[in-house]
């Protein structure tokens, strides 16, 4: 069994890569591909941003010439200095059920991780921080939301054995156009309009949304910022994080919670279209984009990835003006199922919430740490 380092500038050796989860997942129906100019993207130092500011090396083990696996390790010099911390991430850990391969692309990782003088790896994490990431551990039956991991249930086996414990899980709720919100929440929420001067910003365009992009990265910095996994994003990494939500986003299923000409908080809400990016295995051409296009008009599924109001305006009530906002959004727009994305759980307020509004929590991710 080999284990080398792939050569970023080596075309063959990217799309290897890339193609690799393509054939570990080719009999599990769940599994979501990413769009492929996304994932090349990702490998392109020229082109991603996140490597203007810090360092990743990415590894493939092959046994006979068959590639078995691969991962990826960055040096996310941003948090590191943020957070005061010598910390290294893992992600882009794909491999096919095979101890000695995922042993030996951690070995990879932790190799380089200590040669610069990394001494704890947490992950899997993507390049950027507010991207999804964790490990399925729980809900291995669903499809996952847009841009959220799905691996098999052995990942979990694995990661462990070399060495990794739990760090922290995200939760991952489903609440469908049937459940009522209780009756209570709206009143909150009428009374916190009248009483704060509370309202609810919605947008009629891209255009629009776009020239707010600005303040909502501000809101979204100020609501996350005690969690454990922030750090500030640097602005090309925000501009790359709204192109691609505004990409597939309907404005309207944007909302902001304003108080005067204040962001108080927001809702991050887009179409799931999940299934046609299973029907077109990652290629937006020649088809591929008519069928997002349409899959985006026919969709009874919406995801939110975004629900949160900054600490200034907690505890006043305004998050029932989130959730009513919410139920809301389903009603309007004839959605049939919602998904809440990955709430950390040890967020016991937003989940003491969710669980009132009736979500059921059916997937976990988990994010491991292992000192080096």
């Amino acid at each position: 069994m080999e284990t080398r380092r792939i050569e970023l500038d080596n075309p063959r050796d990217v799309r290897g890569f890339v193609h690799l989860p393509f054939e570990i997942y080719r009999h599990i129906p769940q599994w979501v591909p990413p769009l492929e100019g996304q994932a090349v993207r990702a490998l392109d130092r020229q082109r991603h941003p996140y490597y203007r500011y810090s360092d990743a090396a990415f590894f493939m083990v092959e046994h006979n010439g068959q590639a078995m696996g691969r991962i990826g390790v960055m040096d996310n010099r941003l948090y590191n200095d943020y957070r005061q911390a010598n910390t290294a991430f893992f992600g882009f850990f794909e491999v096919f059920e095979d101890d000695q391969a995922a042993q030996a692309l951690f070995d990879a990782a932790f190799e380089w991780a200590h040669s610069r003088g990394l001494d704890e790896i947490i992950g899997p994490r993507g390049l950027v921080g507010v991207e999804g990431g964790g490990a399925l551990v729980e809900g291995f039956e669903y499809r996952p939301a847009m841009g959220i991991p799905y691996n098999p249930s052995y990942y979990d086996g694995l990661i462990q054995a070399a060495g990794f414990e739990k760090q922290s899980d995200f939760l991952s709720g489903y609440i469908n156009d049937q459940q009522d919100l209780p009756e209570k929440v709206g009143l909150i929420a009428e009374k916190v309009k009248a009483r704060y001067g509370f309202h609810v910003k919605s947008f009629a365009s891209i255009a629009e949304l776009r020239s707010w992009i600005p303040r909502v990265a501000e809101v979204h910095r100020d609501a996350f910022i005690h969690q454990h996994a922030y750090y500030p994003p640097s602005q090309e990494e925000i501009d790359l994080f709204a192109e691609n939500i505004l990409s597939i986003a309907d404005p309207q299923l944007i909302k902001l919670v304003m108080k005067g000409d204040e962001v108080a908080g927001f809702i991050i809400a887009y179409q799931d279209i999940s299934a046609a990016l299973q029907q077109i295995r990652g290629k937006l051409w020649p088809l591929g984009w008519l069928r997002l296009l349409l899959e985006r008009r026919t969709t009874r599924w919406v995801d939110i990835n975004g629900l949160g109001l900054i600490p200034t305006y907690q505890g006043l009530g305004a998050n029932a003006m989130l959730y009513a906002e919410l139920r809301k959004t389903l009603k309007d727009y004839r959605f049939e199922h919602a998904e809440i994305v990955q709430v950390n759980e040890i967020n016991f307020l937003s989940r003491s919430d969710m669980e009132n509004l009736g979500v059921h929590w059916h997937k976990r991710h988990r994010h491991y740490r292992r000192t080096l």
